[in-house]
């Protein structure tokens, strides 16, 4: 993906980085709901690291 997110994620957990993708991608397909978490999770990311 773009924001870095699915990478960091599978830093912090235990899944791989190509689970946690495919399982985004799927979310944006069926609902639109992964574009959302994904910018949630970018956010996070981006103010923990300060």
């Amino acid at each position: 993906m773009i924001l870095g997110v699915c990478k960091w994620l599978s830093t912090k957990t235990e899944f791989s980085t190509k689970k946690i993708r495919i399982v985004f991608v799927l979310l944006v397909l069926f609902g639109g709901l992964g574009l959302g978490a994904y910018l949630i999770l970018w956010l996070v990311k981006l103010f923990s690291k300060q």
